[in-house]
Formats: C-alpha cells, sequence, structure tokens
C-alpha cells in the first residue's frame, strides 16, 4: 500500500499545482507547501483500498449461487473508499442520491441493509480505530432500533466493539462543542450522514437493519475547514478542493494532519473487521453459506 501512495503522490500533486495560480497564493501559504506533500498521500486516491483488493472477502465461494445471496444485502456507505472495503456485498455509496439509489436496489430484491463505514466520535475518550455496533440510530426526525440478531453478529464478530447508539446527521459535527451537545442530547457516542437515512428507509419496507461503524475523528478533534471540502459529491476525494483551502488558510494544517493520522488508523481498522465479517456482513440468515468460504484474510 506504501508503494502506491508513492506512485500516486508525484502526478497527484503536480496536477493540482498546475490547477492553481501560485502567484495568488498569500505569502503564509509558501512555509506550508512542503507539509502538503506529506497530506497529499492521505487524500489521494491511491490511498484507497484498490479494486482488486474487493473481492478477497469472497475467495473460496463455492458458488455463483452463494454469492447472489450475499449481493441480497445492501451495504450503504458515504465515502468511495468505504465501498470499496465493503465488497462483496451490494454497496450504495451515491452522494446525494443515495436514498434513491437504496430504494431501487431494495426494489430489485433484498434481504437486508446495513450502514458500513466510518463515523465521528460524540463520546469522551473512545479513540480511532473503536468499531461501533449500533443499538439503535437516532435523528432529529426519528429513532430506530436495530435488528437484535443481526447485531449480535457483528458484535460476536469484532472482538472489543461498543453497542450503542448511533447519531445520524444531515450536517457535518464538525467541532467539539456541537459533538458534546449531540452526544448530550441523544446519548449516542458516534455520528454519520447515513445510517438515518438508511435505516429509515430499510423500516418502511420491513427489511432487517443494524450499523456498523469505525470512529474516524474522535469527541475532541475539530473538523478544519479543509476537511469538509475534501469529498466530491461521489465520495471520491478532492484533492484541490483541499490544499486551496490549506493554502488560503495555513492554519488549519496541523488540525488536519492529525486528522489524516487519525484516517489511517481507522481505515486499518475498517479493513480489518471487514475480513473478520464475512462475505455478507454477519447476516445471520447467510451464516451456513459464510461457514463454507475459506477464511478472508486481513486487508492490509
Amino acid at each position: 500500500m506504501a508503494a502506491r501512495n508513492r506512485a500516486v503522490y508525484p502526478s497527484t500533486f503536480g496536477r493540482v499545482w498546475a490547477a492553481l495560480d501560485p502567484e495568488r497564493l498569500p505569502k503564509a501559504a509558501f512555509p506550508v507547501l512542503p507539509k502538503l506533500r506529506e497530506l497529499v498521500p492521505y487524500l489521494s486516491a491511491g490511498a484507497l483500498l484498490g479494486d482488486e483488493d474487493r473481492d478477497r472477502v469472497l475467495r473460496g465461494a463455492p458458488d455463483v449461487s452463494a454469492i447472489r445471496h450475499f449481493r441480497s444485502v445492501i451495504a450503504v456507505t458515504g465515502l468511495a473508499f468505504e465501498a470499496r472495503i465493503a465488497g462483496g456485498v451490494t454497496v450504495i455509496s451515491d452522494g446525494l442520491r443515495t436514498g434513491a439509489s437504496l430504494k431501487a436496489e431494495i426494489e430489485r430484491g433484498s434481504r437486508g441493509v446495513i450502514s458500513f463505514g466510518i463515523a465521528g466520535g460524540l463520546a469522551p475518550h473512545l479513540p480511532p480505530g473503536q468499531w461501533v455496533v449500533a443499538s439503535a440510530i437516532v435523528s432529529d426526525r426519528d429513532r430506530h432500533t436495530t435488528d437484535p440478531d443481526w447485531s449480535e453478529c457483528l458484535l460476536r464478530a469484532l472482538p472489543g466493539a461498543v453497542h450503542a447508539t448511533i447519531a445520524g446527521s444531515d450536517t457535518p459535527v464538525a467541532d467539539p462543542p456541537a459533538k458534546r451537545a449531540l452526544h448530550d442530547r441523544t446519548g449516542a457516542i458516534v455520528v454519520d450522514m447515513e445510517s438515518h437515512l438508511a435505516a429509515r428507509i430499510a423500516a418502511a419496507h420491513g427489511l432487517p437493519f443494524t450499523a456498523c461503524r469505525v470512529i474516524v475523528d474522535p469527541a475532541h478533534r475539530n473538523l478544519p475547514p479543509a476537511a469538509l471540502l475534501s469529498l466530491r459529491p461521489d465520495g471520491n476525494p478532492n484533492v484541490a478542493a483541499v490544499l486551496r483551502s490549506v493554502m488560503a488558510q495555513p492554519r488549519q494544517l496541523p488540525d488536519l494532519m492529525r486528522l489524516a493520522v487519525d484516517a489511517t488508523i481507522a481505515r486499518a481498522a475498517l479493513r480489518r473487521g471487514r475480513a473478520l465479517l464475512g462475505p455478507a456482513l454477519a447476516f445471520p440468515d447467510f451464516r451456513e453459506l459464510e461457514m463454507d468460504f475459506a477464511p478472508a484474510p486481513a486487508l492490509s
């Protein structure tokens, strides 16, 4: 993975730099340029799990019919790298069209829906890389209890996972005071921007639903402005927007670098956990089929 980052980094930085106008940069931006070179690999597509790794969780599949069963589980993610890691099952990661895409996929035939990926920490002292399996999803509009059997299967598969409420938000929860307020108001220990939507649609269709998320930014971490610009609508990294933001506000770079380290920890935990969950993301109705599969290697 490190070699892939190095291969992508020069061309990525070069393309972004060519798109910028150095003559219009504030003088304060120039001292941070060397640090930006360190940051780019964390943000570029080369730092994400490659397509060639996506099917590792299906290695050893007994037959095509079993794979069709696993595809009837739908994983809802917000980011491109989460979708790549989810693999094996049907993945919905469609930005602003996630709700419509999920409804359309359910109408084709589905056995269950799971929200999968990373989340922001709300409860104090929970570190990056901590797995959380949802007992319920709460938002400003509603509250949905998760499927107990599926959640129990996730908890058995993920050592050290916490079973607690996950908050869903339509907007980023970016600073410690906002995180603390949401935690106090809802009792949720993490927040993401997809689980409440997925839970609502699954409930409307009478499907089992659960969520499992890995903490990326802990409760005390402030999300700098560049982090809120870091994604395109399709969930892929917007490197140019990040670099422009940092050059305009260089003082945010230390926070952004710390967040990049947190993200590396979270991605590694997500990959390890995905390998433990089996092809159908621990969906209980498919446990006998999953036993026919060879153990999935850890994704590194």
